[in-house]
């Protein structure tokens, strides 16, 4: 499916039946406005929130409630958005991709371009529909990766990761975990470079040209990662958006591979 919807496509859709709407904004901003029947999630309750690795993915059971407590399940249609250009829809949908459900949308600019650009909101708190829990046993294998699977990989040449934490988190001026750099051969894109701010933090439009210049291209197996899996949930997002078929997130990130003694690490530009 097509998995980005412009806000004049959604404002058409608003009380569809089977539409949810997932607002992962800050409370605040949802108490004041959102949209017309969103429903409220905080995205603390897609990760374990466990250190050092505090973005690590948490038990399928957790993941299947949240979803059932949303009432999301295949039948539904469901689009997503932040107030944050995409970190924690992009959480949303890599969760929901985990569990088989990729009839997700991501609202373009998440809620930015919905307030700027006057359309309706409400300060209503809605309840979501909740359903029956459908418990996953077992994570999609096309949507997360593991430490020692990026190390048994490093070698092929169809096998990218993209690093879409800072230049200098990088190349090692800056540690946020016991040791600093980057996996070796990583291609670092910050997440916030393919958000367009002069178009309410839209996808560029030439977000494709630009992997594609730095060799993120579609034929290649791709793993993107930061710190939390919270930016590279964005990057993974916008890959699926993109038609990425071979795109996987790394949900330990670098709080799991910056803290690991066998993990080997590069330091500087790549």
């Amino acid at each position: 499916m097509n998995h980005l919807i412009e806000p004049e496509q959604l404002k058409q859709r608003l009380g569809e039946p089977n539409l949810i709407i997932i607002d992962l904004c800050n409370p605040a901003l949802y108490q004041q406005q959102h949209i017309q029947g969103a429903v409220h999630l905080s995205g603390q309750q897609l990760v374990a929130g466990t250190a050092p690795v505090p973005g690590a993915c948490p038990e399928l059971s957790t993941l299947s409630a949240v979803m059932a407590y949303l009432g999301i399940d295949e039948s539904k249609q469901v689009v997503l958005c932040d107030d944050e250009g995409g970190g924690w829809a992009g959480r949303m949908a890599w969760s929901m991709d985990l569990l088989g459900l990729n009839n997700w949308q991501y609202l373009n600019g998440g809620i930015v371009p919905w307030v700027k650009e006057g359309f309706p909101t409400e300060s209503t708190i809605n309840q979501p529909n909740s359903v029956e829990v459908n418990s996953v046993t077992e994570p999609c294998p096309i949507t997360r990766i593991l430490a020692d699977e990026i190390i048994d990989s490093l070698e092929n040449s169809d096998f990218a990761v993209w690093d879409a934490r800072s230049p200098g988190e990088y190349m090692g001026s800056i540690a946020r975990s016991a040791r600093a750099g980057h996996i070796p051969g990583a291609i670092n894109l910050e997440w916030t470079e393919l958000m367009d701010r002069e178009a309410n933090f839209r996808i560029r439009k030439d977000a494709q040209q630009i992997l594609d210049s730095i060799e993120l291209t579609k034929d290649k197996q791709i793993v993107t990662h930061c710190q939390s899996h919270h930016r590279s949930s964005f990057t993974y997002m916008v890959g699926k958006i993109l038609g990425y078929k071979n795109i996987r997130g790394y949900d330990g990130s670098w709080g799991e591979w910056g803290n690991l003694e066998h993990t080997p690490i590069e330091l500087g530009p790549y």
